[in-house]
């Protein structure tokens, strides 16, 4: 930490490179440059590039850059590397991984916003650790590196010194977090207000998320069958029954859909049906019980105890929140 102009500072390192998200670097900047008019401390942000270069962003704006990494050899008190379309790239590019490396280990923190996460996987900062990333990058960060615990359901996770946020926005919730932790909430509720941005977003990242259909069965009759399911989940789709509609016995069907779909026939429908129920409470005047009947659900309550289930928050705060018109 250093002091200015009377004002205790503590120094930010953001990590940047072509193809990063533009908001994943403007909502951090915006929650800590917000912070020094509500305190009497600050942070001074510097973004960082290999060779101090200038980026491109996903969104073709440029970003100026104000140190080569390179060069800075003093580790700052809280290294981020931002997200976004070129994190493969910026993954595998050896001079950034060392660099990352070389200063999380003298950071008081270091953290990632969104695909940042795969920049800090690949340079072993999250091995042994709990994570998250973008909801669509989930599974793809926890194939790539099993030495990582992903919880694709979390906003933001703290393991330790080391921190990483959900996609684009949650960029935001993450820094009000680190605000929090060095300057207290009054001084994050102050800046969330500011911001317009809750200081703590209600459900996971789960309700954002849309429902992703395994690889197609090889089977063409259990192919077929899922097609079924997800073009009209309301029926009977019991195990008992979906056995019979392709004359298996009940326990070869389940070992049978569970091998080739990825997951338990029940979940699966589970699944289905809430992804249904959710387009029909974003665009549907219907009322809850209704949209329950027509997705196979039976009853309200069941919906939703499923709904918490996948997607972290019940029916009616998710129509609260995304219906359109």
């Amino acid at each position: 930490m250093a002091t200015v102009s009377g004002k205790v500072t503590r120094d930010v390192l953001i990590v940047v490179y072509d193809g990063v998200q533009l908001l994943d670097v403007a909502g951090p900047l915006d929650v800590f440059d917000r912070a020094a008019a509500e305190a009497d401390a600050g942070y001074r942000v510097r973004l960082a590039s290999v060779g101090g270069r200038s980026v491109a962003t996903s969104a073709d704006a440029h970003l100026g850059v104000s140190a080569d990494l390179a060069r800075v050899r003093k580790p700052p008190d809280t290294l981020m590397v931002a997200g976004g379309w070129g994190y493969a790239a910026a993954a595998g590019d050896r001079d950034l991984l060392r660099h990352v490396r070389r200063l999380a280990t003298g950071a008081r923190r270091t953290g990632s916003v969104c695909t940042g996460a795969f920049v800090l996987a690949e340079a072993g900062l999250l091995d042994g650790r709990r994570a998250t990333t973008h909801w669509a990058h989930c599974a793809e960060l926890a194939n790539g590196y099993p030495a990582v615990s992903v919880e694709p359901d979390a906003i933001f996770v703290r393991d330790g010194e080391v921190v990483t946020s959900a996609g684009v926005t949650a960029g935001i919730d993450l820094t009000l977090a680190l605000l929090e932790d060095d300057l207290g909430p009054e001084v994050a509720r102050a800046v969330a207000k500011f911001l317009v941005v809750f200081m703590q977003r209600p459900g996971g990242q789960s309700q954002f998320s849309t429902f992703t259909r395994p690889d197609s069965p090889r089977n063409t009759a259990l192919r077929a069958l899922v097609e079924d399911i997800d073009a009209d989940p309301s029926g009977d789709l019991s195990v008992p029954a979906l056995a019979g509609r392709l004359g298996m016995s009940r326990r070869h069907f389940s070992r049978l859909f569970s091998q080739q779909v990825g997951i338990s026939p029940g979940a699966y429908v589970e699944r289905a049906r809430v992804a249904v129920a959710r387009a029909l409470l974003e665009s549907s005047a219907d009322g809850v019980d209704g949209i329950a009947a027509q997705c196979g659900f039976g009853t309200v309550e069941t919906m939703r105890r499923a709904f918490v289930r996948e997607t972290g928050v019940s029916p009616a705060a998710y129509r609260d929140r995304f219906r359109r018109g």
